[in-house]
């Protein structure tokens, strides 16, 4: 596998965590590392609601990089399953517990267990913009189409 930029980010293991997994690739090509449910018991989510879910850990993102949570695929399919604030954003300077606010479209209670993968995490840089006022804006083919408007509705 050709490592294409690696950097290295302090985790930490919350008190009680210990048998909790890091994060991790689950296959040699992951863009995402699956995170895993620190639950001290067995939490259900009803059909319609929504609990946040703790990780047991917290990350220091080096200034530069933010961390997405996003839904597992596996689980939005096969449950209904996602998460609430997707993507989910963590900045550089945050230093608390990465939660994970899971809702529940399913039909379906959807029961998580501790140690079960619940979401993703993607770490990447992030661009910072000042913006240039301007009386108008250069002309494109779009123009102000909105919703719809890149293609054809098949």
């Amino acid at each position: 596998m050709i490592i294409v930029d690696e950097i290295k980010v302090p985790i930490k293991r919350l008190q009680g965590n210990s048998e909790i997994p890091l994060p991790r690739y689950m296959t040699e090509h992951s863009a995402g590392m699956d995170i895993f449910a620190a639950v001290e018991r067995e939490e259900t989510i009803l059909p319609g609601e929504w609990k946040m879910i703790p990780s047991g850990i917290e990350i220091a993102l080096p200034e530069g990089y933010e961390a997405t949570i996003r839904p597992r695929s596996g689980l939005a399919l096969d449950k209904g399953v996602t998460l609430l604030n997707s993507p989910g954003t963590i900045d550089s300077d945050y230093r608390g517990e990465v939660g994970i606010i899971i809702i529940n479209h399913g039909k379906d209670p959807f029961v998580v267990n501790r140690g079960d993968r619940i979401a993703q995490m993607i770490v990447q840089r992030v661009c910072r913009i000042s913006w240039k006022l301007k009386e108008r804006l250069d002309a494109t083919e779009r123009g102000i189409g909105g919703f719809g408007h890149t293609g054809e509705n098949d």
